[in-house]
């Protein structure tokens, strides 16, 4: 029937408890819909129930919201389940993704622009001290030669034009970017159905002899995937942006050290392009992708890690799906700095490389012959060259990047951009 859509929710028991919950479609003027205004349902353990409702908007080419309350009817817990459609004037029915990835973006861009800003210092320390060979320099004798040089603030800021491009528009197109994927994964484990209503109670885990279901508690305003799928699509995301940042990035890292003069981003492109080629703006993407992929994987499962059990450590039995601002900030800051730091360990040899093979071409011509010959020359010390710095760096970078943007996207719940439905 022409103008006539099918709209599913899914509502999954997986506890150990028989459920009865009252299900209520709110009626509206925006659309007509036929399908269990009132109903009751029982769900056994473990167990999952589709329900239907066929909806027919008033108004074609319009933005329609149906709510279906959920009331537990034993311990009288609320669920409201958002979806938002809209329908153009071919009857096709369009989730408002394109909405969702444009907020999810700028979330990013602000996220990334603020840490560039603040931490652009230390980001260019850390490229002055891997630039030399053989800890020829130190961080204390680093800052002293820069802070008694002409203009020492400006100095210490040297790179922010291309760090701020960098690490904005990267942050943006990654954290969207991830954002899509995250859905899609989550999408693909609900084998096929439209779930824009699943709603899941846990049992309570306070340690107490109960069997009152609970809504679980998180700080997170993300998608819940399994460990490997955050793993996955972290280092997807990453890699993939890192590839179409990478001639900034270049540009980046050339800025920051003291072996070029670069007067602008412009003149920068133009002097790589004359003297390397085109490949002089990809030079050390293999190593960037080989730090950077497995960071974001690893970054993003311990993230995402660190937030359940310190959301479980706070959580109380009658608090709702998702925290507060208040609660879920000091969370997500505090995960994002432990992720951080054990990440950058992990992969900071193939950051040391990377600066090597930026810096200086000529010398350096890949991944491997640029590791032979700095262990060689300088020993296996030197591809932990400003791991203190960075780690210190990343752990402040990824926690304030990834607070401001989980935090913007929760705030994007209350000023009605949907993130429920991908």
């Amino acid at each position: 029937m022409p103008g006539l859509i099918h709209l599913d929710y899914i509502l999954e028991n997986p506890s150990s408890h028989l459920l009865t919950w009252t299900l209520a479609m709110e009626a509206s003027d925006d659309f007509a819909f036929s399908g269990p205004k009132l109903s009751s349902l029982q769900l056994v353990p473990l167990s999952r129930h589709t329900v239907r409702f066929n909806l027919w908007p008033s108004v074609q080419g319009t933005w329609i919201r149906p709510q279906l309350k959920v009331v537990d009817r034993y311990y009288n817990k609320t669920l409201k389940s958002p979806s938002t459609l809209h329908l153009d004037d071919h009857d096709h029915v369009h989730s408002p993704s394109a909405r969702r990835t444009a907020f999810h973006f700028f979330a990013g861009l602000t996220s990334g622009l603020l840490s560039a800003v603040l931490l652009q210092p230390a980001d260019l320390l850390k490229t002055r001290l891997q630039q030399h060979s053989g800890g020829a320099t130190t961080l204390l004798r680093t800052i002293r030669d820069i802070r008694n040089g002409p203009q020492p603030i400006r100095a210490f800021w040297r790179g922010t034009a291309p760090s701020t491009i960098r690490t904005g528009v990267g942050s943006a197109l990654y954290f969207s970017g991830l954002n899509r994927l995250r859905r899609a994964v989550e999408q693909a484990g609900q084998r096929g159905y439209l779930a824009v209503g699943a709603m899941k109670i846990t049992e309570a885990g306070d340690g107490h002899s109960t069997d009152a279901p609970r809504i679980s508690s998180s700080s997170s305003s993300l998608p819940k995937l399994s460990n490997l799928a955050n793993l996955t699509t972290g280092a997807v995301a990453r890699a993939s942006v890192g590839f179409v940042m990478m001639p900034i990035t270049v540009i980046k890292v050339r800025y920051e050290s003291d072996l070029y003069a670069y007067r602008s981003i412009g003149a920068a492109g133009r002097d790589i392009l004359r003297h390397e080629g085109l490949r002089g703006l990809f030079v050390g993407f293999g190593a960037t992708a080989a730090r950077d992929a497995p960071y974001a994987g690893l970054y993003v499962a311990l993230y995402e890690a660190w937030k359940a059990r310190l959301s479980g450590l706070v959580g109380a039995p009658d608090q709702s799906s998702r925290m507060s601002g208040a609660a879920s900030v000091p969370i997500n800051f505090v995960s994002g700095v432990l992720a951080a730091a054990l990440a950058t360990a992990l992969t900071n040899p193939f950051d040391s490389i990377k600066t090597r093979l930026q810096l200086m071409p000529d010398r350096y011509t890949n991944m491997l012959q640029a590791a032979s010959k700095m262990i060689r020359e300088d020993g296996a010390r030197s591809l932990l060259d400003g791991l203190g710095l960075r780690m210190a760096r990343k752990a402040v970078s990824s926690a304030l990047a990834w607070s401001v943007y989980e935090e913007l996207v929760r705030r994007g719940d209350g000023w009605g951009v949907d993130q429920s439905v991908a």
